[in-house]
């Protein structure tokens, strides 16, 4: 008998390190030794498990080597929130900004380039290159500023590590650093081999997964909440049929609890810990996407506990942009003062920023005409108080608002 539950133990915690290794790569998908020790070595020991896993239940290709792991995701969802490269500071990168990151990743991969480079000598490289392919990169504080933005993210990666002075220092005032380069991990930055001849458009938009179950675990494992109106006819019967084999899944996989409401799913974390973006939070984006939900909840949603005539409240309600902006404008006079004065000064920069990170949680959905904002937002609205759900059995299927505790 003892035989027999020091098995059971073992498999139990067996299955729980792989089940942190596995959230440790869905958020961050570049892990490195150098930066976590502790967490690749348990990705390193479940190593052909996790690959599996994440094959069988995402459609993901997870590359082990003995310094760093690349989990190597497919292309987004059609409909589904995007994810951009992000600031230091949480700002999402520009256009011009992947410019200089395709550029940096471009120089790095030549074969001149050692496991060592000095600063100025890959910063030549960067603008030799670009003028080759038509590209002017002039030597101003912002252009240095955005080139060393995509040296920051490579730095956060693992993909490059400061040896000797910083990638700042020469934004600012142009000293000279020292970098080694992580090059066996440097081809696995892409997922996969660019197609000659092909732009962006072809590259996103990569041939859709035959497998909707597949599908479905994919939306859940990357968004926090997947709306019906997001399923193709295949997704969403998989959703009304398999929900119990679903929610165990996502549980035994990623340790993910399963919430089901008439409009729509949530693949909620108990832990808090799997998203990489944190809401409600500090800063002024995030205290105004928090105030500005709330009223848009208070003011557009049907109360939570009322029914609607039909038994059941609307997916989303629209809310016109000339209210969007009333709200928002009532809020910056309360509460601008405290705010980043480059966004209190610039509404329609400060409007653009909040509903990207509402929309990122899929609480809301820009329109020509306005903002649809989603049922699940009313989670938000204060006279609800809101507790942490506890991992339990799949609920039936309830018509009406979630009513959900965490973060998203």
């Amino acid at each position: 008998m003892s035989a027999g539950r020091g098995t059971v133990t073992t498999s139990a915690h067996d299955a729980a390190e792989r089940r942190t290794a596995a959230r440790a790569l869905l958020l961050t998908p570049v892990l490195t030794t150098a930066q976590h020790p502790d967490t690749m070595r348990l990705v390193r020991r479940h190593a052909p498990a996790l690959r599996s896993l994440f094959g069988a239940q995402l459609g993901y290709t997870l590359v082990v080597e003995s310094t760093f792991a690349r989990l190597l995701k497919t292309a987004p969802e059609p409909g589904m929130p995007v994810r951009p490269a992000r600031r230091a500071d949480g700002t999402p990168f520009t256009a011009r900004g992947y410019v200089h990151l395709c550029l940096v990743t471009a120089a790095l991969l030549a074969p001149t380039t050692g496991e060592q480079v000095l600063l100025s000598n890959l910063v030549e490289q960067v603008r030799a290159d670009a003028a080759g392919l038509g590209i002017d990169i002039p030597d101003t504080l912002t252009e240095r500023r955005s080139l060393v933005a995509a040296l920051d993210l490579m730095v956060r990666w693992g993909v490059i590590a400061e040896t000797d002075g910083t990638a700042a220092g020469w934004a600012e005032r142009q000293d000279e650093a020292l970098l080694t380069v992580h090059r066996p991990l440097l081809p696995y930055l892409l997922t996969g081999p660019l197609p000659s001849g092909a732009d962006a458009r072809s590259v996103i938009d990569a041939a859709p997964d035959p497998q909707p179950r597949r599908r479905l675990r994919r939306m859940l494992a990357e968004h926090p909440v997947v709306l019906r109106t997001d399923l193709d006819a295949e997704t969403a019967d998989v959703l009304s049929r398999e929900r119990t084999a679903l929610a165990g899944q996502l549980d035994d996989a990623f340790g993910l609890v399963l919430e089901t409401r008439a409009e729509g799913v949530l693949a909620h974390d108990p832990e808090a810990t799997l998203s990489d973006v944190t809401f409600p939070g500090t800063g002024t984006v995030r205290q105004a996407a928090l105030l500005l939900v709330e009223q848009l909840v208070i003011e557009h949603l049907p109360d939570p506990d009322a029914k609607a005539a039909t038994g059941a409240h609307p997916p989303s309600v629209l809310v016109p942009w000339p209210e969007v902006d009333r709200l928002l404008a009532t809020l910056l006079a309360d509460y601008g003062k405290g705010w980043k004065a480059q966004l209190r000064d610039d509404p329609t920069r400060l409007r653009d920023e909040v509903l990207d990170l509402l929309t990122s949680l899929s609480l809301t959905t820009p329109s020509p005409d306005g903002v649809h904002v989603h049922a699940v937002a009313a989670r938000y609205r204060t006279e609800v108080t809101h507790h942490r759900a506890t991992p339990k059995p799949v609920p039936p299927e309830e018509p009406g608002l979630f009513d959900i505790g965490g973060a998203p």
